[in-house]
């Protein structure tokens, strides 16, 4: 079996950094497992990673799509499987680094997503929700499937979709087809780690990241974006940051409003990450209070749990 290991946690938390130390520790490339950081010319947004913040680091599915393009579960998943065979060729380590859970959870069980054509039933959830609001389509899913509306959020669209989608198709209920996933045995050898920090501080550090964004040009980001002739029907554009800015470009919302939004979004969101991390097997977390936030302890942390798995797996 191939060894994969996983870095993930929720948004704020310091993935990107920690990932970087560790996979120069390990002779490793990064894949990304973001939604977002997979499109170019979304840089502020995403908190993309520069070229220069690699340090030489090989990243994989960073800056690969245009912004018109869609891009989805299982087009991720396909890709990664692509980037995973060049990694192996190369002997060198893959670690996947990313807080979509949906995305890892898809790699890590080889999860099939046959059914993944764009359907007429898609598009015509797509046409509800922009004529009556993606609230609508959380009241089809309570209706359906109430253990997924209550972890989907109402303004998840592309989520909400899916999920319809897939009971549409097979009758059956997601969360528990989810369920079932998490039950599959992998055909990776890996190690899977949560990154975490206490909520309060995650909470502050999520805030002053939209802060920073504001400063370092989102508002001219999105702008750019827009001149370009997207707006939220691209599925680039309803990323967090993104539609709250066009909103206060065509006037809808104030700057300040648009900032208290994405600020509260993005906290709302770090919570459903934690849930959905929490749900998941075989994970080990890292809190970093635990290790008075010195990145080289946790990575001697994380080298010491591989290497006993290692051993004890022999």
């Amino acid at each position: 079996m191939n060894k994969l290991l996983i870095l993930t946690g929720p948004t704020g938390a310091g993935k990107t950094g920690l990932s970087i130390k560790l996979a120069k520790r390990l002779k490793g490339e990064i894949i990304s497992a973001d939604s977002m950081q997979v499109y170019k010319h979304m840089d502020i947004g995403t908190a993309k990673i520069s070229s220069s913040e690699t340090e030489g680091v090989r990243h994989h599915l960073i800056n690969v799509l245009e912004p018109t393009e869609d891009y989805n579960v299982s087009r991720f998943k396909d890709e990664a499987k692509a980037a995973l065979e060049g990694i192996y060729s190369r002997g060198a380590l893959p670690v996947v680094v990313g807080g979509t859970g949906f995305y890892i959870q898809a790699l890590l069980y080889d999860v099939d997503f046959s059914d993944s054509a764009q359907t007429e039933y898609r598009k015509e959830l797509i046409r509800i929700a922009d004529r009556e609001g993606s609230g609508s389509l959380h009241d089809m899913l309570r209706a359906c499937d109430e253990k997924a509306a209550s972890y989907i959020h109402p303004n998840d669209i592309k989520r909400l979709t899916r999920a319809l989608e897939y009971y549409h198709e097979t009758g059956m209920r997601i969360s528990d087809h989810n369920e079932d996933t998490r039950k599959k045995e992998s055909p990776y050898d890996f190690k899977y780690f949560v990154l975490n920090t206490p909520r309060d501080e995650l909470y502050k550090n999520i805030d002053r990241r939209v802060d920073d964004m504001i400063k370092k040009g989102l508002v001219d980001e999105v702008k750019s974006l827009a001149d370009m002739g997207l707006d939220e029907s691209y599925v680039s554009m309803k990323g967090l940051g993104y539609k709250e800015i066009l909103r206060y470009l065509d006037g809808s919302l104030s700057l300040n409003e648009a900032v208290r939004i994405i600020k509260r979004d993005t906290r709302h969101f770090a919570k459903r990450q934690l849930t959905w991390f929490k749900r998941e097997r075989d994970c080990i977390w890292i809190n970093k209070d635990e290790f008075a936030y010195d990145d080289n302890r946790m990575i001697d942390y994380i080298l010491e749990k591989i290497q006993y798995y290692s051993n004890r797996n022999q």
